[in-house]
């Protein structure tokens, strides 16, 4: 997949660093040539001798290095490559990506380059979601920069979060999905699968039976025609699919949040299944008492799917809704379809006696403008495969 392809891999300054010299074995594994440059703070971490015995390449680390001046300029350096690859991302590196800054090799490379280029953040939990990171982020995605995570987990500071970076072979399953040639090469699409939890108190929460099956296996479908997939999942039972950009959330609120700040896109497949409500959650575990049962408050949650297909500016292209119902299913897809001012609903009967909702199979109904086209009854693979291959053919025919 990678043969003959040149990666330029930029390596920040962050314990995550330690992770480049196996995605650099990696990258060398498939056949990609490549040449790292080592920040100065990355130095910290990982020694300029091991970077270059790796990759089996010089190792480049000075902006005025009159050597490699007159050898091969920092411009000249940073169009060489086929891709430029920044692991970890650090937030100052994305800060300076954002602002245009160019202070060092690393960050001049990234401004002079005109080479595709892609990201995998690392950094703390409070550093990836404070306000100056995340409009970063957004900037960078406007731009046009590939995103692959960050993970959520343990770090090495002891905190748990958002932030992690991508392990090695994530990053390179979303390398290799950035060169794979389909109809929806250089398309970027929103994917939301899995079930949302709704706190009740530090140890319960309202949810639904999803299992993300259906994202996961859409999410697939369309990064496997070409395209760079932002995945946005609830706690699902099933695991994200390699090559695909994963944010990780837990209420419907943070989904909300996570599918407007991934905008702009060319498509959003709203597959998750979102609670409608909320209840006004307490920090403390409820307790039986003599009073009788607690009294929930409840509130409505945020209306994802029309928010998206309502937007103005950055609304995309192509909106695909889903619709889960128990009875009436065309005539209830239908009215949501108006009601919420999608392109597209994907309808289905998850009854209990259908099997549908966390089983391998599914039997959908399409409803777009032309009316209501039914499918028979295949694996979730099969009907991603389906609507991937419709989308495709809709937003770059």
């Amino acid at each position: 997949m990678l043969a003959g392809k040149h990666i330029l891999l930029i390596i920040g300054g962050g314990i995550a660093a330690f992770k480049s010299l196996d995605l650099i074995r990696r990258l060398r594994e498939r056949g990609a040539q490549v040449t790292p440059v080592l920040t100065r703070a990355g130095e910290e971490f990982v020694t300029p001798l091991s970077v270059s015995a790796l990759a089996g390449n010089k190792i480049y680390r000075d902006l005025f290095d009159l050597g490699d001046e007159a050898e091969m300029g920092h411009i000249q350096l940073s169009r060489v490559a086929d891709l430029v690859l920044v692991a970890p991302a650090t937030a100052d590196l994305m800060a300076k990506m954002a602002t245009g800054l160019a202070q060092d090799l690393a960050s001049t490379l990234l401004l002079a380059t005109d080479t595709p280029v892609m990201i995998a953040p690392a950094m703390n939990v409070r550093m990836w979601d404070h306000p100056a990171t995340q409009r970063n982020l957004t900037q960078l995605r406007g731009d046009g920069i590939h995103v692959v995570g960050p993970n959520e987990g343990d770090m090495a500071c002891g905190e748990h979060g958002p932030g992690r970076m991508s392990e090695p072979l994530e990053i390179v399953a979303a390398v290799e999905a950035h060169f794979a040639q389909g109809p929806l090469k250089g398309r970027r699409i929103l994917v939301t699968s899995g079930p949302t939890h709704e706190p009740i108190d530090p140890v319960r929460y309202i949810a639904n039976r999803s299992s993300g099956a259906q994202g996961t296996a859409i999410a697939r479908a369309l990064a496997a025609l070409g395209a760079e997939v932002v995945f946005v999942t609830g706690p699902a039972e099933i695991p994200p699919p390699d090559g695909v950009s994963v944010i990780r959330v837990q209420t419907a609120q943070q989904m909300k949040e996570a599918a407007e700040a991934a905008l702009p896109v060319d498509a959003g497949v709203f597959a998750a299944a979102v609670a409608d409500w909320r209840v006004s959650a307490t920090d403390r575990k409820l307790k039986k008492s003599k009073d009788g049962l607690p009294v929930l408050e409840f509130a409505e949650n945020p209306d994802i799917l029309r928010t998206i297909s309502q937007r103005d500016a950055d609304r995309p292209a192509l909106v695909v809704g889903f619709a889960a119902e128990t009875n009436d299913v065309i005539e209830n897809a239908t009215a949501k379809r108006l009601r919420k001012g999608c392109d597209w609903i994907v309808a289905n009967d998850v009854s209990p006696a259908t099997g549908i909702m966390g089983g391998a199979e599914n039997a959908v109904t399409l409803i777009t403008d032309a009316g209501a086209e039914e499918w028979p009854r295949m694996s979730k693979d099969a009907v991603a495969q389906e609507l991937a291959a419709r989308i495709a053919a809709h937003i770059t025919g």
